[in-house]
């Protein structure tokens, strides 16, 4: 009797956290396929019907997207998606990635051992995969979160926590990939990805800074049309 209470216990605690995941990636998909456009208003009433639920998880849902940078609580009005970037602040940031990254690349290679470069390869395969999305928006959704984590472990192999903050905080792939849907980005990212970890197999890490660089800057003339 007592083992059957704590299982119902358990599928009770597991039960929310599923439901919210499922929220989340349901909102998060809306906001990085720009079906909740840059700015707007998110109604909590409108998705519980929309999706069929309580406000609950979609409240939790909305603080973890808070979190993440993609969506504003303002006291009084209640949660907005967050504005799309402007070019000046596209501008900054890739000032910003092009001062850390290739420095962050330099230093993860000169770290890397055969299980950080297996985390590595990991995320970079991950970003290869993607699951089996229903459609174009999800799967380009799904490759800015892995291609977030690629660099991040990049950054954390490299071992400078300050300089991970600090891109990290910025949410900065995020709001880059909602500039733009488009498999040529998608495609060229992953090539350009690989030519990085060559550099790490060969433990090189002037060539690990210089392809961590020519990604940046081929990433952001990518990108750069969003602002035509």
């Amino acid at each position: 009797m007592g083992q059957a209470a704590e299982g119902a216990r358990k599928q009770q605690s597991l039960r929310p956290a599923s439901v919210v995941e499922a929220v989340y990636e349901a909102i998060y998909n809306r906001l990085m396929s720009l079906e909740i456009s840059p700015g707007a208003r998110i109604s909590i009433d409108q998705l519980a019907r929309d999706l069929d639920i309580s406000q609950t998880p979609i409240r939790e849902a909305l603080g973890r997207l808070e979190n993440e940078g993609l969506v504003r609580k303002a006291h009084l009005v209640g949660y907005s998606a967050a504005p799309q970037l402007t070019r000046k602040q596209f501008d900054d940031l890739f000032q910003v990635r092009l001062l850390l990254e290739p420095e962050g690349a330099r230093l993860a290679a000169l770290n890397m051992t055969p299980q950080t470069l297996a985390e590595v390869e990991a995320a970079a395969s991950a970003m290869q995969q993607g699951g089996a999305p229903v459609d174009r928006s999800s799967r380009y959704s799904r490759f800015a979160r892995a291609d977030a984590h690629f660099h991040d472990t990049i950054l954390k192999i490299g071992g400078n926590e300050v300089m991970r903050q600090a891109l990290s905080g910025q949410h900065v792939h995020l709001h880059i990939f909602r500039l733009m849907f488009h498999a040529r980005v998608a495609s060229e990212a992953l090539e350009e990805h690989d030519r990085l970890i060559d550099a790490f197999r060969a433990g090189n890490c002037d060539a690990a800074a210089i392809a961590m660089r020519r990604h940046i800057e081929q990433s952001r003339d990518r990108m750069l049309a969003a602002f035509d």
